[in-house]
């Protein structure tokens, strides 16, 4: 059984840091895509970062620049480390993983199987 475990969120002011992690279990990262997704209230989720097999990334408009993805395979964890955080960053956090190579649309919900329980993430400016 697949599991995804996010952990890393907090409350921290407008232009700090944070640091998410995903940690997996039953699932290697040599897999397929990983991704972390958002949702804030009201809002659907949306794609913020996508890491494909061979170590691409790729990411949203809103957070090129501030945001970056990466994994540690020896460790089974996925990372967001995420800078110059704005208000408009708040959200639950989600990652995100596909069960195969696949990853044509990687900032798209339907692109993934398998996912994390979220870790919320609180911007106060």
């Amino acid at each position: 059984q697949v599991q995804l475990v996010e952990s890393g969120g907090g409350s921290v002011q407008a232009g700090g840091s944070l640091r998410l992690s995903c940690t997996t279990n039953g699932y290697s990262h040599a897999t397929g895509c990983m991704g972390w997704f958002r949702q804030a209230p009201g809002k659907e989720r949306e794609g913020v970062a996508a890491i494909f097999r061979f170590g691409d990334t790729t990411y949203a408009d809103s957070v090129k620049g501030r945001f970056t993805i990466s994994r540690e395979n020896a460790r089974d964890t996925l990372y967001l480390e995420m800078n110059s955080l704005k208000p408009e960053d708040s959200a639950i956090y989600y990652c995100a993983a596909t069960l195969t190579g696949s990853c044509t649309s990687p900032l798209w919900q339907s692109a993934y199987d398998y996912w994390g329980q979220g870790t919320q993430v609180t911007v106060s400016s």
